[in-house]
């Protein structure tokens, strides 16, 4: 068969129109349409730079780590001191405090809300006097560093939307996660390794919830945006080494062939996902060198592991994946998220929240420590948080208690990149189940991440289908009473 019919025949409903859509008929199309799309600036989606103008004003901080607590630690055994609870132990939450907020079917059949006191001290530390849980030794030791944000709150009330909310801006999937608008808008500035990297750490709960990849994917926004795994175990990434057999001179070779090969593709169908293809295996035989020396921690003096602790030694732990983002950062990669799951604790949370902590404190505490150490968190912004907190009754009897899920005021805290250290910021009421003072929404909080990184949330956007997006949607105000 003719190739050009052959072509013609294979080709998809989306290839027809974007071969059609050229000539004179799509400049009479784009008047009608939108006169900017002929001023559209395009970008080749193997660039490593960001878009033209970004960052739009100084920026404070030239990378992100996102520490996320999936399944939502508990505030008020954490981060949200409430001594009155001392008193109000075992007496049921009154429906005046509860407005008829939603609850979830776990606990929305119960015939009483008890109230629970954490068993767990808390103590004041620092010269800011910050109030801090005993199951936090270390994170105790940097609270003049951190800027502690109690009055967080969401719309989502259960796992899935409330973690894809907090990730991508939105509760349904398919929007581009909030590492890859970074990627988008500001690039690279290290070739050798993706902009956007995501760890995961082990977790020792026998019920923590999965997390997905369309988590870090980077939904309509091109390919090359979505975070790229490291793994713990084997390979840091799949298929990352040579085959055997062949060597780096016949690799070379071989991309070269595949990318000649690929452009002739493109001009015959325009397909823009095809200079994906060809960044991804530009990419991939950069990180042949350079991610297998990032992962070599071996090389890390003794001081290093006494300060992360000796779990920082084993590929996977929290510790181990605080210290490879230290290195990332050092290596100038924009967005580092570490994902630990097994937050979510419905049933004998003193028992089990102590073990979280346990998993996650140290390391938490060393890679803040080790940035301000190397003069990297001045310029780097560091958050931990959850995707909402948990209510102040007991899901449950007391003497095992659990705690459900409660969107309405949870506890995150930021360190660096322009952020006021030591400070508290918003207040809860008594019972740890509304703000009082200085609320901060998710879209707030994303909005308050751009700012920090020189991005005005209003104009970093993607036009898809005919509507432009951002990751903030519509809403979104920058926290400014937190910012240096």
């Amino acid at each position: 068969m003719d190739p050009l019919t052959q072509s013609r025949l294979i080709e998809n409903r989306r290839q027809f129109f974007g071969r059609a859509s050229t000539g004179i008929g799509s400049l009479a199309l784009a008047t009608l349409l939108n006169p900017k799309l002929l001023a559209t600036p395009q970008r080749s989606q193997s660039d490593q730079r960001g878009l033209p103008g970004f960052p739009q004003f100084p920026a404070t901080a030239k990378r992100v780590i996102y520490l996320l607590q999936s399944g939502a630690p508990s505030q008020m055994e954490l981060l949200d001191y409430k001594p009155s609870l001392k008193k109000l132990h075992g007496k049921p939450l009154p429906e005046s405090i509860r407005k008829g907020q939603r609850l979830t079917g776990m606990t929305s059949r119960q015939k009483s809300f008890p109230i629970v006191n954490p068993p767990f001290a808390f103590r004041q530390h620092g010269q800011s006097g910050t109030w801090i849980s005993d199951l936090l030794p270390y994170t105790s030791q940097i609270v003049d560093d951190l800027c502690i944000v109690k009055s967080m709150h969401t719309e989502a009330i259960n796992h899935d939307p409330a973690i894809t909310f907090f990730q991508t801006g939105h509760q349904q999937p398919g929007r581009p996660s909030i590492g890859s608008w970074f990627s988008y808008g500001l690039g690279s500035e290290n070739s050798d390794l993706p902009a956007f990297v995501v760890l995961h750490s082990k977790n020792t709960f026998y019920q923590a919830q999965p997390i997905y990849s369309r988590l870090w994917g980077s939904g309509f926004l091109p390919s090359n945006h979505q975070g790229v795994k490291l793994r713990s175990q084997g390979d840091p990434v799949l298929y990352l080494n040579d085959p055997a057999g062949t060597d780096r001179v016949s690799r070379r070779k071989l991309l070269d062939s595949l990318a000649k090969m690929n452009r002739i593709r493109e001009q015959e169908i325009g397909d823009p996902e095809i200079q994906t293809r060809i960044a991804a295996y530009e990419m991939a035989y950069r990180m042949q060198t350079s991610v297998p020396e990032l992962a070599n921690t071996k090389d890390e003096p003794e001081s290093t592991f006494k300060l992360y602790g000796e779990d920082a030694r084993i590929p996977g732990t929290h510790a181990a994946n605080c210290l490879l983002a230290r290195r990332l950062a050092e290596r100038d990669v924009r967005f580092i998220q570490i994902f630990h799951r097994g937050w979510d604790h419905h049933s004998n949370l003193a028992k089990h929240i102590p073990v979280l902590c346990r998993e996650t404190d140290r390391g938490t505490a060393a890679l803040i420590t080790d940035l301000k150490q190397r003069g990297l968190l001045d310029d780097t912004l560091v958050i931990w948080g959850g995707e909402f907190g948990r209510t102040v009754y007991s899901q449950g009897g007391i003497g095992r208690y659990g705690r459900d899920h409660h969107p309405r005021c949870f506890s995150v805290f930021f360190a660096g990149g322009g952020i006021k250290p030591g400070i508290s910021y918003g207040k809860t009421d008594e019972f740890c189940y509304n703000i009082v003072e200085n609320p901060v929404h998710v879209h707030d909080f994303h909005a308050t991440i751009l700012h920090t990184m020189g991005v005005d949330h209003k104009r970093l956007t993607y036009r898809f289908q005919g509507r432009d997006y951002r990751l903030t949607d519509v809403h979104g105000k920058v926290v400014k009473d937190i910012l240096v």
